[in-house]
């Protein structure tokens, strides 16, 4: 329990007395509560601080050793376990809402928040999410996935209270990567403005502070943001306004005496200026200090209000605070070496672009490599390293990474965009108008298309083709293995138009790659088997299980003819279309959403040269988001793998 301790305040003026303050005490011995009696932040409220930093080291060990089981976002969610048991413990959580931007370091969240039993099917297929979710608790505020979001969504949930009367606290937890989003400034320029109750937690783990500044911010900033200080900076506000002439000149003046003392110390100008109260830079691994000051941001401070906590990304687990770029998201790994468990697949497509960019790059000085802020997520660690001066990782700033792209462009560079598919959404309106429309030799590297596996919906790269095959000048192509893709790179950045090229997530095919690139034939597609009964038309990574599906097909007497239409667009109508009559019936696959995608395009084709007599069906992902779980049990899900084709291809067959 916590303790009731005399503490000598402030002097009274009236009658030269003393007021005498009781103080709420948070250090009185550990008693035996483990994480397995939490059940709810309810539990965690009536503990003592020695308690609760017991608490964290379950919430480690319980983290450590199920993601090395099922793989996730490591280091993210070990560095706010302290934070998360702070904001439970102060707010009264879920009447006080709890918004985790982006969502992957929600482990110690959803550990305290009823869900230890279910925690060991973390990104489990069926299991429980690695991100926020509406159906696991009531919790989680918000589902999130993609960064940026956070103080947008709580902005409007305040506000909304706000209108409703109900007085209760809308809080988001952003980190420092997440603020490089455009989409947070626009946020906490409306919040500012508005002077309306929200509370922004600024998860920091890259800027460096020494301990003697930390130590005299955080002493700081407990008292400036105490009951006392709060109450006599409001009463001599309230007298000088009403100083007739001079009083708004003097208050002014104090404010400003006030930030420069604060800035001094603290990096909070840039938010004093976007009207945020600044609170910070205070160290997240204390809860010594983080406690104390979240409780005096609640009870003492009203309007938007920040505060910057410093943490350690992986605190807790060696390997992942030494490397937390390379424990971010990570696959299954030994505990104690961290050694990932070896998974005796090929080589992965995301590496075999990050080579083959090195070798181009070897040979062709205009080239040069954009990245959001993942630059070891889409293979270009290597090409940074070896290409300093071509290499740009714009932070978490999809929209600005392509219009930067279209910057270089102009000036005689040839610049590849590498971005996951569910990522390059946010920046549809600068492909269109700053790449597309001027038509400049701008390469999008689309990783992860299709579907992902363990991250999810917000994750899925089910929507690009849809979204990019409309767009006038964009060229689109989609290897059918690793060694296809890396000719298709060559011949993107040797066309000087804009183009863009979708890889999967993961393993290759195995096969050998060739040590010269080549150019593709543009807009040409490849005969893979000649048939006389069916057409099937896969794309991308569903020429491989085409190709098996008409082996299967062949042994029940049908013969299959096999396209690899290698160009989405331009289509390679003349070769479709003259398969498509002679076997009469065609059958698109695509890891892809049906609506707008690679079907839909040879539905277009084949009505515009009035081939309506062409029997059809279209195999894509179904009209819902995709839940979480292995690529293959995903594909088969939506009947894209081989038995899947096989089985339409029959139905197809059957209707004469």
């Amino acid at each position: 329990m916590k303790a009731l301790i005399p503490f000598i305040g402030v002097k009274n003026l009236k009658n030269n007395t003393f007021i005498t303050f009781m103080l709420t005490s948070h250090y009185l011995a550990p008693k035996s509560v483990r994480l397995k009696d939490i059940h709810s932040p309810s539990d965690l409220r009536p503990l003592s601080i020695p308690e609760l930093g017991i608490i964290a080291q379950d919430i480690r060990e319980v983290i450590i050793n199920t993601v090395a089981k099922t793989g996730g976002h490591l280091a993210p969610s070990l560095g706010v376990v302290e934070l998360t048991l702070a904001l439970h413990s102060v707010f009264n959580t879920p009447k006080d809402k709890l918004i985790w931007d982006v969502g992957h370091q929600c482990y110690a969240h959803k550990l305290v928040t009823g869900r230890q039993e279910q925690f060991s099917t973390l990104r489990q297929y069926k299991g429980m999410s690695g991100f926020p979710k509406f159906s696991e608790s009531e919790y989680d505020a918000l589902e999130t996935g993609h960064a940026g979001t956070s103080i947008s969504a709580a902005l409007g949930m305040s506000l909304a209270k706000d209108l409703k009367g109900d007085k209760s606290r809308i809080l988001a937890v952003i980190g420092d990567g997440s603020m490089t989003t455009g989409m947070a400034f626009e946020a906490l320029n409306q919040a500012g403005h508005l002077d309306k109750n929200l509370i922004v937690i600024l998860n920091d783990n890259e800027m460096s502070i020494s301990p003697n500044v930390g130590a005299l911010s955080s002493f700081l900033n407990r008292k400036m943001t105490g009951k006392t200080i709060s109450q006599i900076r409001n009463h001599i506000a309230t007298r000088l306004r009403e100083m007739p002439g001079i009083g708004d000149n003097i208050l002014s003046f104090l404010k400003k005496s006030e930030e420069n003392f604060k800035c001094f110390f603290t990096p909070g100008m840039l938010f004093e200026a976007l009207k945020f109260y600044y609170v910070g830079p205070i160290p997240g691994h204390k809860l010594e200090d983080l406690i104390p000051t979240l409780e005096n941001v609640r009870d003492n401070l009203d309007g938007p209000i920040l505060v910057h906590v410093l943490t350690t990304k992986g605190k807790g687990y060696k390997p992942a605070e030494t490397q937390p770029g390379n424990y971010h998201g990570v696959g299954p790994f030994d505990v104690k070496t961290g050694i990932p468990q070896p998974t005796g697949e090929s080589v992965s497509y995301t590496k075999v672009f990050g080579d083959t960019m090195i070798k181009m790059a070897r040979t062709d000085r205009r080239i040069a490599a954009i990245s959001a802020a993942m630059p070891a997520g889409t293979g270009l660690s290597g090409f940074a390293k070896e290409f300093p001066d071509r290499f740009f990782d714009v932070g978490i700033a999809e929209q600005h990474a392509v219009t930067f792209a279209a910057g270089l462009a102009l000036e005689g560079i040839l610049p590849v965009v590498a971005i996951y598919s569910s990522f390059f959404q946010r920046s549809l309106d600068q492909i269109i108008h700053d790449v597309c429309l001027p038509n400049l030799p701008v390469t999008l590297a689309i990783d992860r298309g299709g579907v992902v596996g363990d991250d999810g919906p917000t994750h899925h790269g089910v929507f690009d083709i849809s979204f990019l095959r409309f767009i006038p000048n964009l060229s689109y192509m989609a290897p059918k293995d690793e060694d296809e893709l890396q000719h298709m790179l060559y011949t993107a950045i040797s066309h000087h138009s804009p183009c863009a090229v979708r890889y999967p997530r993961g393993a290759g095919e195995g096969v050998t790659l060739a040590g010269d690139l080549k150019k593709l034939e543009f807009g040409k597609g490849e005969l893979l088997r000649e048939g006389t009964d069916i057409l099937l038309l896969p794309v991308g990574n569903r020429v491989n299980p085409a190709l098996r599906a008409a082996e299967g097909l062949q042994k029940l007497g049908i013969d299959a003819a096999v396209i690899n239409p290698r160009f989405i667009k331009p289509m390679d109508g003349d070769l479709i279309s003259f398969w498509a009559e002679q076997t009469g019936r065609v059958l698109t696959i695509e890891d892809n959403v049906r609506q707008g995608g690679w079907g839909s395009a040879v539905l277009e084709l084949l009505s515009a040269r009035h081939l309506f007599h062409i029997k059809t069906m279209l195999l894509a992902h179904p009209d819902h988001f995709i839940e979480h779980g292995p690529q293959n049990t995903l594909w088969k899900n939506s009947g894209l793998d081989s038995p899947a084709i096989i089985s339409a291809a029959m139905e197809l067959m059957k209707r004469g």
